[in-house]
């Protein structure tokens, strides 16, 4: 495993200048629900299988230390301006509407499906594979 050979940057940390980029799209957790973040899953296997001369930057909307934003705006600010510059944008919608709905996440791959930028993980195994059918 090359493990430098992805940089993880998170929610509201300067954005990387140039090089190549995955924006991590998908529901985040709530404090309140006992659900652990599938985000450092994904940079393991980014690490795993990243080959190539560049460094890849994997954006992660979920916030150093569990750090909230001072105002939500912020928040919103930042994973819009990281989207927009990202080389990808990986959505990983394992839809649990009880625990992670992705309400947001359907606006977001709304507006980036046609940025030709967007890859889809929706497992047909999630609590609520029929929520995922129209992204599908």
């Amino acid at each position: 495993m090359n493990t430098s050979a992805v940089t993880l940057v998170m929610a509201r940390e300067p954005l990387p200048a140039g090089g190549p980029s995955v924006f991590l799209a998908g529901p985040t957790l709530d404090k309140r629900t006992p659900v652990p973040s599938w985000r450092p899953e994904a940079v393991r296997l980014l690490t795993g299988q990243r080959t190539g001369p560049k460094l890849l930057t994997a954006l992660s909307p979920e916030s150093r230390h569990g750090e909230r934003a001072e105002r939500y705006e912020h928040q919103v600010d930042w994973e819009t301006r990281a989207r927009e510059g990202a080389s990808a944008i990986l959505f990983w919608i394992p839809r649990d509407v009880k625990v992670l709905p992705g309400f947001t996440t359907n606006v977001e791959s709304g507006l980036d499906a046609p940025s030709g930028r967007a890859v889809l993980g929706a497992p047909d195994d999630c609590p609520s594979p029929e929520r995922n059918r129209y992204l599908i």
